[in-house]
């Protein structure tokens, strides 16, 4: 029996370079959509999933990120004085117990994954993308956690794409057999296929549920033609062995690993906060009215 999944992984070595000049000292998980870094929203998703062991895979110059999700006594303190209960209440939303490993080369996912085993140990673990951000409910992870707990095995949380998308994605084809809504057998992965050549519209996002048996498999896996090894790659290998199991997941997702978006999840939280929405809705209207118009 699979023991629970308690821990989680964030990938966050990356150098951001699609933000620069922005990232240049600042790391892309801390840009801020409305009043959160990135990198906080799936933070929350994993605490509100039940998971509270946070593993960080960085580089040199991330250590903010550590201090971000560190206990602020002297701000909280200021905080509780003034009576701004709710503002200590958002501080105090993602406190979560938080570990970090550093990579010290940018060798692809599967790579930064496989640093973090010494911190994972063995056991089954999470893995979120923080590029990925999803707002749903219950949220992606325990949607993950609950196909998991069911099939006991690895999880990979997809959704589907228009076909000329694909070759962005790794893409995963399944067998068809009846597993509950949304819930599908992977028989086959493929990273980033040709159009004409992809298996299925069912493209990979930033969630994973894995097993331990990930690591040896991600050993044996070569580097691709870029130097670096894709965790897709290690997946397919782990199929020869196991079962994996793909799950749809009911929500809304954003990729705020590019400009727009980052820009559209901006706006889509903006609108989902009431003290925000109506007001910032007015703004967006008016941009529609001729140059040179008031829209304050």
């Amino acid at each position: 029996m699979e023991r629970p999944v308690r821990k989680v992984v964030f990938p966050a070595a990356g150098l951001g370079t699609r933000f620069l000049p922005a990232t240049k000292v600042l790391p892309k998980e801390m840009l801020v959509l409305v009043d959160r870094p990135i990198i906080q929203y799936g933070v929350e998703e994993a605490v509100q999933s039940g998971i509270d062991n946070v593993i960080f895979v960085t580089s040199r110059g991330k250590g903010i990120m550590e201090d971000h999700f560190d206990v602020a006594y002297e701000l909280e303190s200021v905080l509780e004085r003034r009576g701004k209960t709710t503002l200590l209440e958002d501080l105090r939303s993602s406190r979560v117990n938080v570990a970090s490993v550093r990579q010290a080369e940018p060798l692809g996912l599967g790579h930064a994954v496989a640093v973090a085993q010494p911190l994972v140990g063995d056991e089954p673990f999470a893995v979120v993308l923080p590029d990925d951000v999803i707002d749903a409910t219950p949220p992606a992870l325990r949607q993950m956690i609950d196909v998991f707990e069911r099939v006991r095995g690895p999880v990979i949380a997809v959704e589907r794409v228009p076909m000329e998308d694909v070759s962005s994605y790794g893409v995963v084809a399944i067998d068809h057999s009846e597993l509950g809504p949304g819930v599908h057998r992977i028989v086959d992965l493929v990273e980033k296929p040709p159009r004409d050549k992809a298996p299925s519209n069912l493209a990979i996002i930033g969630r994973y549920i894995l097993t331990p048996d990930i690591f040896p498999a991600l050993q044996e896996t070569a580097s691709d033609r870029t130097g670096e090894i894709q965790l897709t790659n290690g997946m397919r290998r782990l199929l020869e062995s196991r079962p994996l199991y793909a799950c749809e997941i009911k929500g809304v997702r954003h990729d705020a690993g590019n400009k727009i978006g980052f820009l559209k999840a901006t706006a889509y939280f903006a609108l989902k906060r009431p003290e925000f929405a109506d007001a910032f809705r007015r703004y967006l209207d008016a941009l529609d009215k001729p140059v040179g118009t008031t829209t304050g």
